[in-house]
Parts: structure tokens; C-alpha cells; sequence
């Protein structure tokens, strides 16, 4: 097996943990953002680990050990999220919000601009460029309209 496999697990498994953290702490200021945390991370993991799976089938995993394998990463995401419950002070979850959250909200940001920027700058039609930056901003107005609801 190609070791770029294990790394991918590793990386998973570690993004799972940061989820984790992020829905917990999110719950624990309210359910509304709870839910909305969930969802947010729900619809980021579902194409995330479906290519983690090719990932793995690439490394030279058969499709049992994969699925097993992608599995096995969730429990970083039940691990930061038990973390995140056993962080919390006894005078609430103040304290523990005021840096997990900007912590999880920060690497996720980070990663999809590395993630979306190189891509943009490359590209060379521009209204595939066009495209992309609608369908970003269209996502930033779908957060903040379910905020305010």
C-alpha cells in the first residue's frame, strides 16, 4: 500500500477531529447554530470523503479495507467533540467557544482558500473564474440568511 494512503487517513482523521470540536462547541452555544454548524459540515464532508475513498482505493486499498479505513477517521470527529464537551467550564461555555470556534472557523477558512485562490488564479477562462466567485459569494448569502433565521 502506497503510504500516501495512510497520510490521507491521518489528514482525515484530523480534519474529523476539528469537525468534532466545531459541532460540539457549537451545540453548546446553541442549538440553532448547533444545527447550522452540523449542516455546514455535513454537506462539506459527504463529496470530502467520497474522494478520501478514491483516495485510498488509489493507494491500493480493496474496497472493504477503504470503507473500514474511512470509518475509523470518524472517531477524531467523536473525539473533538468529546474534548470540546470535557473543555467546557463549569461557568459555561463561554470560555471554551472563545477559542475553539474561531479555531475551527479559521482552519476552515484556510483550507478552502488554499484550496479555491490557486485554482481561481490559474484558471484561464474567465467565466469559469466568473463562475466559481458567483457560486462562492452564493454560498456566503446562504450562510448568512440561515443565521438570521
Amino acid at each position: 500500500l502506497q503510504i500516501s494512503g495512510y497520510l490521507n487517513l491521518l489528514a482525515n482523521t484530523i480534519d474529523n477531529f476539528t469537525h468534532g470540536l466545531a459541532v460540539a462547541a457549537s451545540f453548546l452555544v446553541s442549538r440553532k447554530v448547533g444545527f447550522l454548524t452540523t449542516m455546514a459540515i455535513l454537506l462539506h464532508e459527504i463529496p470530502h470523503e467520497v474522494g478520501d475513498f478514491a483516495i485510498l482505493l488509489r493507494a491500493g486499498f480493496d474496497r472493504w479495507s477503504a470503507a473500514k479505513m474511512q470509518l475509523s477517521t470518524a472517531l477524531g470527529g467523536i473525539l473533538g467533540a468529546c474534548f470540546a464537551i470535557c473543555a467546557q467550564s463549569p461557568k459555561g461555555a463561554g470560555e471554551m467557544v472563545a477559542w475553539i470556534l474561531p479555531f475551527t472557523s479559521g482552519g476552515f477558512l484556510y483550507i478552502a482558500l488554499v484550496n479555491v485562490v490557486p485554482d481561481l488564479l490559474e484558471e484561464k477562462n474567465p467565466w469559469n473564474s466568473l463562475q466559481q466567485i458567483l457560486l462562492l459569494c452564493t454560498g456566503i448569502t446562504v450562510m448568512v440568511l440561515l443565521s438570521l433565521t
